[in-house]
């Protein structure tokens, strides 16, 4: 199934400057399918190592550590030739080997003509344990779930998504497409972005058989949580994990510690969260005491929100029925909207790949989304429905006199003044400078 990342790949194979690449994402959102697809079109070999599934690999990078060696003993390893520039070597769950991870330095200094993938899910995490790095001498990028737009293609709506990206005024769409891309992004919500799940309903169509690819992969994570760290430490980030779709559920979404435990404080659980984040699996928004640039500046550290990778295990850990998909808009609104906000995060994370933050005044107004881009500040309030209420965008309107106010719901591409409004299908479009 095509990836946006593809292109990136593209140009990390093509570039002058190119380093050893290390691909990083959570577990299970795609990362080896990408690389051998790569490998496969685009080289004329691909050699795999997986340093998880085998464990011996290691022996190969221990003591001798020249570029040259290591190919020659992983040649012999495959039995077949590892070819500078034809060849794809791609290192898998590298998190595994400290000294292959090291390894990718020499490659880098030494021996550029080999092309040299890595990939690891949970490198962050092996990196906190101090595994040295080879800073400086190896190329990144990192991989999400499916966003909305790269569901379509994979559901075989190209054409609809090319149109979608292509909208270059804020005027609303022909209704038939605007009614289309609606009911898509309602199944969206359901099935997500885990690569697994939207095959799985590509070739099948049945959404049990859905829901139980994501409640595997939930019990994968969980199982991730137990595996990687204490006994004590992993019961702290399931139940932080478990915490989490509740907490969204809520009228005022910001994470509350007490909702894990009677008396647990962010000292309590700061590692719990910073263990899931380095996994990949949940997405920070903090709280801002004023929309300037750099955001990170105002950000309050205790007061923020926390999202899931993917709304299609949000609504799995909610126990979301089938039956919503076909009750008219309803799905929108479940849970307090929890849906909606977690799916604007995921696809602003994907597609701007900055922290998330959101503004707040008082208790008495909030803006969901502070999104910084081209060196300016983006307000954007998130609507379940077709509500046209604006009270904290104007809150914000009038206390920092913008041009422009942001609103992302169920309306088509509408102008209402200083606001512009944006179908939630659209998210993607945003910001975007011609509009």
């Amino acid at each position: 199934m095509k990836r946006d990342i593809y292109q990136d790949l593209l140009k990390w194979k093509n570039s002058s400057d190119r380093k050893p690449l290390i691909l990083q994402g959570a577990r299970q959102v795609g990362k080896t399918y990408i690389l051998k697809e790569f490998g496969k079109n685009e080289y004329s070999d691909t050699a795999y190592f997986n340093f998880e599934e085998d464990r011996s690999l290691n022996d190969f990078f221990i003591k001798n550590i020249s570029p040259q060696d290591i190919i020659k003993k992983l040649s012999i390893y495959l039995e077949k030739d590892i070819l500078p520039e034809k060849t794809l070597i791609i290192f898998d769950e590298i998190q595994e080997s400290k000294e292959a991870l090291t390894s990718l330095k020499y490659f880098c200094e030494e021996a550029k003509q080999y092309h040299i993938a890595a990939a690891g899910s949970l490198l962050g995490l092996k990196l906190g344990q101090s595994i040295p790095f080879p800073v400086g001498k190896v190329n990144f990028l990192y991989l999400y779930p499916f966003s909305f737009g790269e569901y379509l293609e994979g559901i075989g709506k190209s054409r609809l998504r090319d149109f979608l990206k292509g909208v270059s005024v804020l005027a609303p769409i022909e209704e038939s497409f605007h009614k289309e891309l609606t009911e898509d992004l309602k199944m969206y919500y359901y099935i997500g972005g885990m690569p697994e799940a939207v095959l799985q309903y590509v070739k099948s169509g049945d959404l049990k058989k859905v829901r139980a690819i994501q409640d595997e992969i939930l019990i994968a994570y969980a199982m991730d949580f137990s595996k990687h760290t204490t006994k004590t430490e992993a019961i702290k980030i399931l139940n932080t994990w478990k915490s989490i779709p509740g907490q969204l559920a809520r009228e005022n979404k910001k994470f509350k510690f007490t909702e894990i435990s009677k008396n647990a404080r962010l000292r309590d659980y700061g590692e719990s969260i910073g263990w899931l984040k380095d996994a990949g699996l949940i997405y920070q928004c903090f709280n801002i005491k004023a929309p300037k640039l750099p955001l990170i500046a105002y950000r309050e550290e205790g007061i923020f929100k926390m999202y899931l990778l993917d709304v299609g295990l949000l609504g799995a850990m909610l126990g979301l029925s089938m039956k919503t998909i076909v009750l008219g808009n309803r799905l929108f609104s479940e849970y307090n909207g929890a849906f909606v906000e977690n799916y604007v995060a995921q696809e602003l994370v994907a597609a701007l790949r900055k922290e998330l933050y959101y503004w707040s005044s008082e208790n008495s107004a909030e803006v969901d989304f502070i999104i910084s881009c081209n060196d300016e500040v983006y307000p954007l309030e998130v609507k379940s429905g077709v509500s046209s209420k604006k009270k904290s965008l104007k809150v914000y309107g009038e206390k920092y006199n913008v041009p422009f106010l942001y609103r992302a719901t169920l309306m088509n591409f509408k102008q209402d003044g200083k606001i512009r409004n944006y179908p939630l299908y659209a998210i993607s479009n945003l910001p975007k400078s011609d509009l």
